[in-house]
């Protein structure tokens, strides 16, 4: 089938329902729904189904029933209908931003930007799917064969969140397929949308009914709990709060689940005395407001080294003044709505935190007058490090600034967080860079770079940021069990 214009995809629901199960859409079993809104006017889209457990069991035959036939598919041909699904992204790029605009609310050039990156991982694991292999060797004593292969871990179950509505999930969904595993996906509530168009390319694309099921709801501890109960899930791969991560990791204990987790952040972002200083702005640019900061690798603190803070606040405040905040699909805005009214009001209460402990406003951009769920570009000064702004995700367009002049003194401040999924260096000494980026408790690093998602790359944190790694060769190996056999046969 044909992706639909977005008038479609958000004036009714596809086909019977909103539900994907077994290559058809339909209503939750209980007919239940959940409103969706317009993060920009707060106005309400339309309601969506609303999966429940029953639902969720019903996803779990299906994607059983399809496991055998597609673990049974020669690679080349799983290869092809990624590859075909990455083409059908690309050519659906407009419209498939305009709906994360309309869900989401980051603004449009953010939104095409992560459609291209969304597209990227099923090339990425097209390509990757066809090199999963085995292994065949003597035993090193003699007397036998080592044969090691590589197979499908099962039934996967994915939890998504709204920040990235299609890049998370192509994140997950493509290394599963790749590997051989049917998929179950619970977007998050505010963004279903978006999900759902993914399930209508991958159909067009030629993937079996049963392979991918998408279930939209408002009600995720009973939907995912049931899939953590039932033994065939093998697999669950999270991306959300390191709270719900917690929980999360505790129910998939029980059935011994296979789990991968992508959870909070609390990025440095480390500006030392010889760095070109233009440079580390237009990477805190990068780095802080990508997606309206609602990026879990978002620049979070900032440490400028003394001899050049002011220059850098100077040049970073006006920069972020100038961001023109509204609609998303208004032309010129680069920073749109945040996802909803609550998301506004924990940011803004960590600027009053901040701000009562002596933090300083030195720039604040504006925002449209209106329901919108808007929150302005703001850069803070002389933060101290006791202000909730430091210890907790700010998740918003929001940059605190402090100083530091002695790099163990920096090292230790940038490690007091039990998060440790992104940090960024600016110096124009590749070396002291490197070093630093030793000491930092954290699973990537940018050095003079404010964007360093790919992929090609592991993407994943380290301490109460995560477990196991997304993307890369590491993304696939996610997804596979490994087998070993001992081999003899007789010789006479």
């Amino acid at each position: 089938m044909n992706l639909p214009g977005i008038e479609t995809l958000v004036k009714a629901p596809f086909a019977e329902g909103d539900v994907f199960i077994a290559g058809r859409w339909c209503a939750a079993e209980d007919g239940r729904t959940f409103p969706v809104h317009d993060p920009a006017t707060a106005e309400l889209i339309r309601e969506v189904s609303a999966a429940g457990p029953g639902d969720a069991m019903a996803a779990v035959d299906a994607a059983q029933a399809a496991a055998a036939g597609w673990r049974a598919t020669p690679a080349r041909r799983r290869s092809e209908v990624l590859h075909t699904a990455f083409a059908l992204m690309r050519e659906h790029t407009d419209t498939l931003a305009r709906l994360i605009v309309l869900e989401n609310g980051k603004a449009y050039r953010d939104a095409a930007s992560e459609v291209g990156y969304a597209a990227e991982f099923f090339r990425w694991f097209a390509e990757e799917a066809v090199r999963i292999g085995s292994a065949f060797g003597d035993a090193p004593g003699g007397g036998f064969r080592h044969v090691v292969r590589r197979h499908p871990v099962g039934v996967t179950a994915f939890v998504t969140p709204w920040n990235f509505p299609a890049a998370m999930a192509t994140r997950k969904i493509a290394p599963a397929l790749a590997a051989g595993c049917p998929v179950l996906l619970k977007p998050a509530p505010d963004t279903p949308f978006t999900a759902l168009a993914i399930a209508a390319l991958l159909s067009e694309a030629g993937l079996p009914d049963g392979l991918l099921n998408v279930l939209p709801t408002d009600r995720a501890p009973e939907v995912v709990s049931a899939w953590l109960r039932d033994e065939r899930v093998r697999k669950f791969s999270f991306t959300g709060s390191t709270a719900t991560g917690r929980t999360l990791l505790g129910q998939a204990a029980a059935n011994v689940v296979n789990v991968t987790m992508e959870l909070g952040g609390n990025a440095p972002f480390i500006v030392c005395e010889d760095a070109d200083v233009d440079a580390a702005v237009r990477g805190a640019m990068d780095a802080k407001m990508r997606g309206g900061g609602e990026v879990c690798i978002a620049a979070n603190r900032f440490y400028v080294h003394e001899s050049v803070a002011a220059e850098f606040t100077e040049k970073f405040a006006a920069a972020m003044t100038a961001v023109r905040a509204g609609a998303g699909l208004e032309e010129g805005v680069t920073l749109g709505p945040m996802v909803n009214r609550t998301a506004v009001e924990s940011i803004r209460s960590l600027v009053d935190d901040a701000v009562a402990r002596g933090a300083t406003v030195a720039a604040r951009g504006s925002v449209p007058e209106g329901p919108g769920c808007y929150h302005p570009a703001t850069v803070l000064v002389d933060v101290p490090e006791d202000a909730r702004i430091m210890n907790e995700e700010v998740f918003g367009p929001v940059a605190p600034l402090a100083t530091f002049t002695d790099e163990d003194e920096l090292v230790a401040r940038a490690n007091a967080t039990v998060h440790g999924l992104a940090s960024y260096i600016y110096s124009r000494d590749v070396g002291r860079a490197l070093r630093l980026a030793e000491r930092l408790e954290t699973g990537m690093v940018g050095l003079n770079r404010g964007l360093l998602s790919d992929p090609a790359a592991p993407f994943g944190g380290v301490k109460q940021s995560g477990l196991g790694r997304e993307g890369g060769r590491e993304g696939i190996e996610a997804f596979l069990e490994t087998q070993y056999i001992a081999l003899d046969w007789p010789t006479d």
